[in-house]
């Protein structure tokens, strides 16, 4: 008999806005991956999503992006009735996941996740696959094009489940190249730009700009920015590098 394998559960929201508690969960979606016996990760199980009453009304706004309506979610359970479950699936679950998971992270709370660590996978993916011209679960989709993924369960995109499954491909290509350990760490900092977004240097690699724009960037007002300029700064100094880590880092 096949023994139990060790799962991260991937997980997705729909919700009625960014901000919690002014913002309540419409919907989560969950894809598992499991670590096999060969010592592989692939994903594990069917998944599914469930709609979750916000107990407010859902603004035409996020309606919009989503196309969860009031009436789709007049009948359906309360958030606290569904968190626990989804989340914390005893003892199997390693972590959870998502693609930008500080958004997850908002609503599903360390109490109904059982303290559980994350991995989030926009914040790997600029260290893993830094040459993708964008990092959002649909753009890495289509530029990596995951081994067995299928299309059109993959969709529509914006919709719990479809962003999980997405999303769960992405892990487990990471879990493939690094361990979890390695994910983890790198998930609890700011994400590591692999280009400059914005500005007369847009598109270059930090290494390539001069120290003034550098020393510009130190103040930024996005945390990401400030904390790869610091990152550049440092490996200038001696202290560390930009861009894809080395065998020996993923290996930690």
């Amino acid at each position: 008999m096949r023994p139990t394998p060790q799962i991260i559960r991937v997980v997705d929201l729909e919700t009625t806005g960014s901000a919690p508690p002014a913002h309540h969960v419409v919907e989560i979606g969950w894809q598992d991956v499991a670590l096999q016996a060969n010592g592989r990760w692939e994903l594990e199980g069917v998944g599914g999503s469930i709609l979750v009453n916000p107990g407010r009304p859902i603004p035409p706004i996020t309606q919009a992006i989503h196309h969860i309506r009031d009436e789709d979610v007049a009948d359906a359970p309360w958030w606290h009735d569904v968190a626990r479950r989804v989340l914390d699936p005893y003892p199997r679950r390693v972590a959870l996941a998502a693609h930008r998971a500080d958004f997850e992270q908002q609503f599903c709370t360390a109490n109904l996740t059982h303290g559980a660590d994350w991995i989030c996978t926009w914040k790997c993916a600029l260290r893993l696959w830094p040459d993708s011209p964008s990092f959002s679960n649909q753009v890495l989709r289509y530029w990596r094009k995951p081994e067995g993924i299928d299309h059109e369960r993959g969709l529509p995109a914006h919709r719990a489940f479809p962003d999980a499954y997405v999303t769960a491909f992405h892990l487990r290509d990471m879990l493939n190249e690094a361990s979890v350990a390695q994910l983890v760490e790198w998930s609890k900092v700011y994400g590591l730009l692999p280009r400059v977004r914005y500005g007369p240097d847009r598109g270059k690699s930090w290494q390539e700009i001069d120290h003034e724009s550098l020393m510009g960037f130190l103040t930024d007002r996005d945390p990401d920015v400030r904390f790869t300029a610091q990152h550049e700064f440092d490996r200038r100094r001696g202290g560390g590098t930009v861009g894809k880590p080395s065998v020996q880092e993923l290996l930690l």
